[in-house]
C-alpha cells in the first residue's frame, strides 16, 4: 500500500491515548479468511463506509465490509465529534467561482441535510452517544473577525433561513464563555456526540441488516473486469460492486485511481480529567457548546457533560514518536493559552488522526472513474460526523440507482483533480503550516 505519511501515522500509537477508547468497548470482528462472495465490498468500517453498507443491506443486497482494524479504528472514532455544518473548506466566493451560485446554494443546503441526517439516524436507531449542545458556537479572536461572524450570520440566514445568534464581547462571561475572544456567533445546527459510541452505533445496525463486518481485512490489491476481486492477507473476495471510503487513511494504490486525489493532514486532540465546579467557577467557561475559533490553524474545543474538557487543533507536519511529543506540548500550550485557570489541569489523554482535504476543497461523492460499477466519497475537511455519513447514504442510493431520493448537489459530483508533486504533496502544507504556528494563527 501507497500512503504518504510515514509508516508511525498508521500505527496504533497515535490513538493510543484517544479518550473515547476508555468510553466503550470496541468489537473485535474476525478476519476475512478463505474464498468469499458478495453483491457489494465496502472498504472501510468509518462513518461513509458503514452508512453505504447499512442502506444497502437494507435493501437487499449481499454485503461485506473490510476493515483493516477494528471499526471506528480511523478518523471516525477519534475525531472531536461535531456533528454540524461543514465538509468543504471553500468560502461561498470561492464555491460560486468555480460552480456557479445555484450550485453553491445547493451544497450549503446539502451540509443542513447531512446534519438532520445524522440526527435522524440516531434517533431512529436509538443510538446512544452522549449528545449535547444546542448548536455550534464560533468565536472571533480580532476586530476582523468580528466582521466576518457578522457576514456569516447574514449569509447563514440568507441561504438557509436561519437566524444565529451574535454574542457581544461583554456578554460572553454570563454565557460561561470567558476567554480570549472578542465575540461569538451560535448557529442553531447540529450538536456533539461521542463519535465512537455513534460509529459503533451503526456497526450495529449494519449487523442486524444481514452484513458481514471482518476488522484485520486490509484490502491490499484490486483487480477489476466482470465485477471486482479484492485480496487480502487471508482472503479472496469477489464482489459485482465495490465502495471505497478510507478517506484519510487511503492508499494512493488502493484502487490507482486515487492516487495525488487527496492531502492527508493531521489533527490532535486533548482531553482533560473531570474539572471540579471550583475550576470551572474560576475560569469562567461553563457552557457545554461545540464550539471552535476562527484560526487557520483552528482550535475546536467543549466541555462535556462530565465536565471533562476536550480541546483540538489542526496542525501537526510530521510524523513520528518524537514529533508526537511536540505536538503534544504545542496543543497544550495552546490550551493554557486560552484557558490559563485551567492551565494546573492533567490531559491525561492525547491523540491524532487523519482528515482528508481536497485540492478543490470540496468532497467527492460519486462512481470511480475507469472503474465501472465502483463509487467512493472522501474529503470532508475534517467535518465527516454529518457529512460522511450523509456521503455514504448518497452513495448507497446512486448504487441502488434511488436518483433523487436525497440532495446530491452539483459540488459533491465533481471527481477530484490531482495534487502537484504526487506522493510529495504533504509538502505543500508544510510552509503554510509553520507560517500560521509561528504567527500564532
Amino acid at each position: 500500500m501507497k500512503r504518504i505519511f510515514p509508516p508511525h501515522a498508521y500505527s496504533d500509537a497515535p490513538r493510543q491515548s484517544c479518550y473515547w477508547n476508555t468510553t466503550t468497548d470496541t468489537p473485535d470482528y474476525p478476519a476475512a479468511k478463505g474464498t468469499m462472495s458478495a453483491d457489494v465490498a465496502v472498504i472501510g468500517a468509518g462513518f461513509t463506509g458503514l452508512n453505504a453498507a447499512l442502506h444497502l443491506a437494507e435493501a437487499g443486497e449481499d454485503v461485506v465490509v473490510l476493515e483493516t482494524h477494528t471499526p471506528g479504528w480511523g478518523a471516525s472514532g477519534r475525531n472531536g465529534g461535531f456533528c454540524c455544518l461543514g465538509g468543504s473548506a471553500a468560502s461561498d466566493q470561492l464555491l460560486k467561482l468555480q460552480y456557479g451560485d445555484d450550485a453553491r446554494l445547493e451544497f450549503r443546503k446539502a451540509e443542513w441535510e447531512a446534519v438532520k441526517y445524522a440526527q435522524a439516524l440516531i434517533a431512529e436507531r436509538g443510538i446512544e452517544c452522549d449528545t449535547h449542545s444546542e448548536g455550534e458556537t464560533l468565536f472571533a479572536h480580532s476586530k476582523a473577525a468580528v466582521k466576518s461572524l457578522k457576514a456569516q450570520a447574514e449569509a447563514t440566514e440568507r441561504n438557509l433561513g436561519v437566524t444565529c445568534r451574535f454574542i457581544a464581547q461583554e456578554e460572553l462571561a454570563q454565557n460561561g464563555m470567558k476567554g480570549p475572544f472578542l465575540a461569538a456567533l451560535t448557529t442553531p445546527i447540529g450538536y456533539a456526540l461521542n463519535p465512537l459510541k455513534y460509529t459503533l452505533g451503526l456497526v450495529g445496525a449494519v449487523v442486524r441488516a444481514g452484513a458481514r463486518i471482518h476488522s484485520h481485512s486490509p484490502v491490499t490489491g484490486i483487480s477489476h473486469g466482470n465485477g471486482f476481486t479484492l485480496t487480502t492477507p487471508e482472503a479472496t473476495i469477489r464482489a459485482k460492486r465495490l465502495v471505497v471510503a478510507t478517506n484519510g487513511y487511503s492508499s494512493d494504490d488502493v484502487p490507482k485511481w486515487l492516487a495525488g486525489r487527496y492531502l492527508p493532514t493531521q489533527t490532535n486532540i486533548i482531553v482533560t480529567r473531570p474539572l471540579t465546579d471550583e475550576e470551572i467557577a474560576e475560569q469562567g467557561w461553563f457552557t457545554h457548546q461545540m464550539s471552535s475559533d476562527d484560526r487557520f490553524l483552528l482550535h475546536y474545543f467543549r466541555l462535556m457533560p462530565n465536565k471533562r474538557m476536550l480541546f483540538g487543533m489542526r496542525g501537526g507536519l510530521f510524523s513520528s514518536p518524537k514529533s508526537d511529543i511536540r505536538m503534544h506540548q504545542t496543543i497544550r500550550q495552546h490550551f493554557e493559552t486560552m484557558f490559563p485557570h485551567w492551565a494546573h489541569v492533567e490531559t491525561p489523554f492525547s491523540w491524532h488522526g487523519l482528515v482528508a482535504l481536497a485540492r478543490d476543497l470540496t468532497p467527492y461523492t460519486g462512481p470511480i472513474p475507469e472503474m465501472p460499477g465502483a463509487w467512493t466519497s472522501l474529503c470532508y475537511h475534517g467535518n465527516g460526523v454529518a457529512m460522511g455519513s450523509y456521503a455514504g447514504a448518497l452513495l448507497a442510493d446512486q448504487m441502488l440507482g434511488r436518483s433523487g431520493a436525497r440532495l446530491h448537489p452539483k459540488v459533491m459530483q465533481r471527481p477530484h483533480r490531482k495534487f502537484p508533486l504526487g506522493r510529495l504533496r504533504r509538502a505543500t502544507l508544510w510552509p503554510v503550516y509553520a507560517y500560521a504556528l509561528a504567527k500564532g494563527d
